[in-house]
């Protein structure tokens, strides 16, 4: 579950991060705090030896729903 979890991060990240490449205005009015999951996703892509995973699962329940609609509220 753990490892599902973090890959699952890793893949929002990214595609969060492709995102801004190409609509950065639009991205940064419909997701406010998108830097901050793409610079999350570098945290568990690269510093894998200092995750908390009772933040990280803390994280996927609390913060997870919110940012899922945010996702859906985006229009490209």
């Amino acid at each position: 579950m753990q490892l599902a979890l973090e890959r699952l991060f890793e893949i929002i990240g990214e595609a969060i991060a492709r995102l801004d490449r190409i609509d950065h205005d639009n991205l940064a009015n419909t997701i406010p705090e998108y830097s901050k999951i793409i610079g999350f996703r570098y945290i568990i892509s690269h510093g894998y030896d200092i995750i908390d995973h009772d933040t990280l699962w803390d994280f996927a329940k609390e913060r997870i729903p919110e940012q899922l609609e945010q996702v859906h509220n985006y229009k490209s």
